[in-house]
């Protein structure tokens, strides 16, 4: 699912990850944190560490699909440089495990991680 210049959008340190999620009022939440957090799994799973996030997981609990922003303004892109994927997909916190432990090796601060399991990636910019 993941092509190349995913993989190196992902790979740039100071590009932004945006997770969209939604209420049991439907109002939307998003909550950001860094590319360089990221691990990606081979199973093609993404793990975001956690320390806020707090309305996206407990939005979670009430509806696991979320939608997944990840850009960076480094990598060559559609038009130029700067590239951007939307992925969408279903989330899940976990605070212990071994993708938890994975994170908080990576992550210190991580109290929690997010486990992405994306069921589509496309290429947006």
């Amino acid at each position: 699912m993941f092509n190349e210049v995913f993989l190196d959008c992902v790979k740039d340190p100071g590009g932004i990850v945006s997770v969209a999620s939604v209420s049991a009022e439907g109002k939307p939440h998003i909550a950001n944190t860094w590319n360089k957090y990221l691990i990606l799994t081979p199973d093609e799973k993404i793990l975001m560490p956690c320390f806020g996030f707090r309305k996206t997981e407990k939005n979670t609990q009430l509806q696991s699909y979320v939608e997944v922003v990840i850009g960076s303004d480094k990598v060559q892109g559609k038009m130029g440089m700067g590239t951007g994927f939307l992925l969408t997909g279903k989330a899940e916190f976990l605070k212990e495990g071994p993708l938890f432990e994975q994170m908080h090796d990576k992550c210190a601060f991580a109290n929690r991680v997010l486990v992405f399991t994306p069921e589509s990636c496309r290429q947006t910019i």
